[in-house]
């Protein structure tokens, strides 16, 4: 059975300083999951304590019920965990092609359902990542996240930072279909409007992190009813 992924009583360390305080919380599969927080609340910390490149000072990870908490973090990937951090997610001295091509080193991806996603990318593709605008990057990131087919759990920290008012929509749309058939778990800093209600038949579930701590679980209905952002 496929329960999603997991954070139990989770603590992290960086040098003297707690970030995350036995944080606790689920992200189902398939659906999609919105990790809210402001900076400085932990919801990057989570992501990468999930997968598997920030260490846990205690606590465990879970995932499908199973104890992952000692996988490193290729070991993950390799079990279908995609991880898209904040910032430049890419690799900037590779082509936009040739990033694409990554998302399957073991085969020749058809780069078809990426370039559908974000047409913005087909004239791009023969240049370097890195001299890409910062949303352009972004699109680049999450589209390798589209090629990965056999991705089961996706994790993206602020989807859409530096895209426009159009892509973004759009970009929204996109994860509300990934989430049909994987676990996606996206951390933001304010709930956008196309996530308040339902993502198709799916109800999103939506926890809220303040200074490491969970101080709200729930539908992303529920929290706008009680009229939070």
């Amino acid at each position: 059975m496929r329960t999603g992924i997991e954070l139990h009583e989770a603590r992290v360390r960086y040098g003297p300083l707690e970030v995350l305080h036995g944080v606790t919380f689920a992200a189902p599969a398939p659906g999609l999951t919105v990790l809210l927080g402001r900076n400085g609340s932990g919801r990057t910390t989570a992501l990468r304590t999930l997968a598997g490149t920030a260490p846990l000072t205690a606590g465990a990870v879970t995932w499908d019920g199973a104890d992952v908490t000692r996988l490193t973090a290729h070991e993950r990937a390799r079990r279908g965990l995609c991880f898209v951090p904040d910032g430049p997610a890419v690799f900037g001295h590779l082509t936009v092609a040739e990033n694409l091509d990554l998302a399957d080193p073991k085969a020749t991806p058809d780069l078809a359902p990426a370039l559908d996603a974000y047409p913005e990318l087909r004239p791009l593709l023969p240049r370097r990542a890195g001299t890409l605008s910062g949303g352009e990057q972004r699109m680049l990131a999450l589209s390798r996240a589209l090629l990965a087919t056999r991705a089961r759990v996706i994790l993206i920290d602020e989807p859409t930072q530096g895209m426009s008012p159009a892509v973004t929509s759009r970009t929204y749309d996109l994860l509300v279909g990934l989430s049909t058939h994987a676990c996606v778990l996206i951390a933001e800093q304010r709930l956008p409007p196309g996530l308040r209600g339902h993502a198709g038949r799916t109800a999103v579930v939506v926890h809220e992190l303040r200074r490491g701590e969970v101080v709200f679980s729930g539908e992303a209905s529920e929290l706008s009813r009680r009229g939070r952002p």
